[in-house]
């Protein structure tokens, strides 16, 4: 019997260097799409090419995969243009949204709870291209479709190697910053907030045991561990693993120096922090442990999870970080108050 043909799309990000090698470990045959050369350690096709090109992607699923993991993002305007391709190609689509789309308003989080998309009162955001939005607008064209061969994963904040979040920074601001012995600031709004970071790890052993899960058509889980901290504790967890020293400052003060451009589009920059991370993220995820038969006690505690992957972070990538604009503006901000 062949072994089932598996297409994933954006193979080398944060899941997908994470999932491939699960894929061939349970025999399948795998194709893997990314822009970027990388080593999985296992048997698999790695394909160098830009996985958006329409002529690549047409020959590409000539080879009618049985099933799809696709980790491309989509903002609206290429929604109708890939998705329903993608749907026609394959016996099992797995569609990467994002547990962003969820409003908010409940507590803990299930994956009945209400959407940004459909439920926020701020009608600029809910009509702009924000991630949380064309993400739930790639999943009202999936409920739509005329089979149910998809399904819908919504992974929290999810860390892997070069990709370690604390509120709204990344590595370059964070781990860089720490490596270099400089301080990092961080809003004061977020300190009490709690938040929800998943291994990559472990996301991806969800995602693999979704694929071919009869449990898994046409359904939507939240791909997550349960487990959260405030933000003030995670900032904690960076102080010990590797001495990140932070203050907390004045919300506007924090996105003058973190997100480029925010005084000329204030409402845009905003957005990723007032409509998630300043939200209460506790995820109940009952329904995924249920399809997938995982168990939370096995999953990767966050402290554990931080430290090896920050252990992970290459030598040559600190000072290169030193040139994201965001560090020069927080340099600067310290350089003011006096806490350089």
């Amino acid at each position: 019997m062949k072994p089932k043909k598996v297409l994933v799309l954006g193979a080398t990000g944060a899941m997908g260097k994470y999932l491939v090698p699960e894929l061939a470990a349970k025999g399948y045959s795998v194709d893997a799409v990314s822009l970027d050369e990388y080593d999985f350690g296992c048997q698999v096709n790695l394909i160098k090419a830009q996985a958006k090109d329409f002529d690549f992607r047409t020959e590409l699923l000539k080879n009618r995969y049985d099933g799809i993991v696709d980790f491309l993002t989509y903002p609206t305007s290429e929604l109708v243009l890939f998705l329903p391709e993608l749907l026609e190609s394959t016996e099992h689509y797995i569609y990467l949204s994002s547990y962003r789309v969820y409003d908010g308003s409940d507590v803990p989080i299930t994956e009945k709870s209400p959407r940004l998309a459909d439920n926020s009162s701020d009608i600029m955001f809910r009509n702009s291209d924000d991630y949380a939005i064309y993400k739930a607008r790639g999943e009202n064209i999936l409920r739509s479709w005329k089979r149910k061969n998809w399904t819908i994963v919504r992974p929290a904040i999810t860390y892997s190697l070069l990709r370690y979040q604390l509120v709204t920074l990344e590595a370059g601001t964070t781990v860089a910053r720490a490596k270099l012995g400089k301080t990092v600031v961080l809003p004061e709004t977020a300190r009490n907030i709690h938040a929800t970071l998943s291994w990559a790890g472990d996301v991806s052993k969800m995602i693999a045991e979704l694929l071919f899960n009869e449990k898994a058509l046409g359904e939507t889980f939240t791909t997550s561990t349960s487990e959260h901290h405030t933000w003030g504790e995670i900032a904690e967890y960076y102080k010990d693993i590797c001495n990140l020293n932070a203050i907390w400052v004045d919300q506007t003060d924090f996105l003058k120096i973190a997100v480029t451009g925010f005084e000329r589009f204030p409402y845009t920059g905003s957005w990723q922090l007032v409509y998630d991370r300043l939200f209460n993220r506790i995820i109940d995820n009952s329904k995924v442990l249920a399809a997938t038969g995982m168990q939370e006690k096995n999953m990767m505690k966050l402290y554990d999870g931080l430290k090896y992957e920050i252990g992970r972070c290459p030598d040559n990538f600190f000072n290169e970080a030193m040139k994201i604009s965001a560090n020069i503006r927080m340099d600067e901000y310290l350089k003011a108050k006096g806490r350089v």
